[in-house]
């Protein structure tokens, strides 16, 4: 740390907070998963590292745009920008106010926001979407500026899952989506893809509704969760895309056409377009349940496709703690039919980048990266998210991240009604990574905690803290790893901590499966708390869901003996 590093932090240290407020002076990451590095013409995937699944994008003009799922998070669907396809700038959120959307009461860190999809038609952005166990279910939202503000919902009416709005030549708009089929189901997963008109001035659903596939592109075969549905145009054909298989190692891309936006929609001979599921899952560094594709055409008339796939540090296809993240490759096309990758090929890590001019990024979205924040700004930076929406203010920016630690943990099932954890999140983005939070001298009561987190949900998390208990002031490791454990988590080790007058440094190196725990004082020496700790327990093997995990700061006191939750 250097000297005007140190300054800063004592300064910040040093600034007025309310009685029983802690002060977050930093946050620090450090994360670099090696491997090749691109040369000049070349990217590396994935193009958003980490909790980016769902992807949806779009070209207006000489700009493209992408937003991703959040589920439980808010503020909810960032939005990203590109000059390039691969230079990705997060603007905005397309859920960015408390009292525009109810996630639900009570409801799990897994429900909430699942795959936007963004559409632009006469000079206002679109993204549909599905707020998953809401009272109301499928939405539109929309801005002029898709950098915000955005609507509040356009409530559609019907239901199922992952709506996306295509709007035809003659102006006439559509939504395509997952629900159940017609009558009965045939088979456990047997779902269906419908379509029908939206009438945009009287922004409400008009027409039949119909079904335009049952069960997916072989229905012989009984197909699993056919979803994620797009419609798009090309040499007087449309083409609806969508991903069979589930969100696992079984996923695939399929694609049909027709010469009606109504169908009837025929499906590729050749389906699957992309899939990593015939490949021999003990290969190395694989690339994993891919599927979930959007494409893009460029002005040179080239054709390429945003998907989610996921990185597995080790054999099993669930032993992953990043989540689904955002992939790029090109498509090609032969007799009239796209095609991302021949079967048994593998997603290539590196990839010849689109004859775009190069742009550039806010900070790094993907290979090996480094920063540090300060919270200077008077609100969060974009990128950072709570668990659910904060419905009473609880933390505040500006010298450092100041949060009036909550009485409800981590721990509790269900996270909306209002009750909420003090914990301010930021994407894990590489298995190999250091993460640190630096808490300024903070004097906790029995039981209170403060210091960084690594989550995967409420019931499967990790935590370094400083605490104090019966024995007096400590830094401890906590974990939770199933709902049969305390809400609070069980204590896995405790370094005991004489004085606390300067700003302590809380840190978690990860590597893959392993988890070190450590702190610094200001000004001492790097400290071991915990080594050698199961990482796995935060991966969706074990965890379950299909979320990836994120870090940052959280303050925890004990409720008042007596008082309600």
């Amino acid at each position: 740390m250097t000297r005007w590093a140190l300054l800063f932090l004592l300064l910040i240290a040093q600034l007025p907070a309310r009685a029983g407020e802690v002060v977050f002076t930093e946050v620090g990451y450090i994360g670099d998963d090696g491997g090749p590095a691109p040369g000049p013409d070349q990217y590396r995937n994935p193009v958003l590292a980490g909790f980016y699944p769902d992807p949806s994008a779009i070209r207006v003009g000489d700009d493209f745009y992408l937003v991703t799922s959040t589920f439980g998070y808010f503020p909810g669907l960032p939005v990203f920008h590109s000059r390039d396809l691969v230079s990705w700038t997060q603007i905005g959120n397309a859920i960015h106010r408390p009292g525009q959307l109810n996630y639900g009461a009570n409801e799990e860190l897994t429900r909430g926001l699942f795959a936007p999809a963004i559409s632009y038609h006469d000079g206002l952005f679109y993204i549909a979407n599905t707020c998953f166990y809401c009272d109301r279910g499928n939405y539109l939202v929309t801005a002029k500026d898709p950098a915000g503000p955005w609507s509040d919902p356009i409530w559609l009416g019907f239901t199922g899952i992952d709506p996306s709005l295509f709007f035809d030549d003659d102006g006439s708009a559509w939504i395509v989506n997952n629900d159940v089929p017609q009558g009965t189901m045939r088979y456990d997963g047997h779902r269906a893809i419908w379509l029908q008109r939206y009438d945009v001035a009287a922004r409400k659903m008009v027409g039949p509704r119909t079904v335009i596939v049952d069960g997916g592109a072989d229905p012989a075969s009984k197909p699993e969760h056919v979803e994620g549905p797009h419609i798009f145009k090309h040499a007087g054909w449309y083409y609806l895309t969508a991903a069979e298989g589930g969100t696992g190692d079984m996923h695939a891309q399929m694609i049909w056409r027709s010469k009606r936006v109504g169908g009837p929609y025929l499906p590729f001979p050749g389906n699957p377009i992309l899939t990593q599921r015939d490949l021999d899952p003990n290969r190395r560094d694989p690339v994993t349940s891919t599927g979930h594709a959007q494409f893009i055409r460029l002005r040179d008339g080239s054709w390429w496709t945003v998907f989610l796939a996921t990185r597995p540090y080790r054999g099993d296809q669930y032993k992953y703690n990043l989540g689904r993240e955002t992939f790029l490759l090109p498509v090609s096309w032969k007799d009239g039919w796209p095609q991302v990758l021949p079967r048994g090929a593998r997603v290539p890590l590196l990839v010849d980048r689109p004859h775009l001019p190069h742009a550039t990024q806010a900070y790094p979205t993907s290979g090996p990266m480094r920063w540090n924040e300060h919270f200077t700004a008077p609100s969060l930076p974009l990128q950072w998210m709570t668990l659910h929406a904060p419905q009473a203010p609880w933390f505040r920016t500006g010298a450092g991240l100041v949060i009036t630690p909550s009485t409800v943990p981590l721990g509790v099932q269900g996270i909306g009604g209002g009750v909420q954890p003090a914990y301010v999140a930021h994407r894990l983005q590489h298995h190999a990574a250091t993460m640190t939070v630096t808490v300024a001298p903070w004097s906790p009561a029995v039981g209170e905690r403060a210091g960084l987190v690594l989550l995967q949900n409420e019931t499967h998390h990790a935590m370094v803290v400083v605490e104090r208990d019966e024995q007096g002031l400590a830094v401890s490791v906590y974990r939770r790893a199933g709902k049969a454990m305390p809400a609070t988590g069980e204590r896995l080790a405790r370094v005991a901590l004489g004085t606390f007058d300067r700003p302590i440094t809380l840190g978690f190196k990860l590597d893959a499966p392993v988890l070190d725990a450590y702190f610094v004082p200001t000004g001492g020496d790097r400290t071991p708390v915990a080594s050698g700790l199961d990482a796995s327990l935060l991966s969706v093997q074990t965890a379950g869901g299909f979320i990836g995990n994120t870090f940052g700061p959280y303050a925890y006191r004990p409720p008042a003996p007596g008082s309600a939750q």
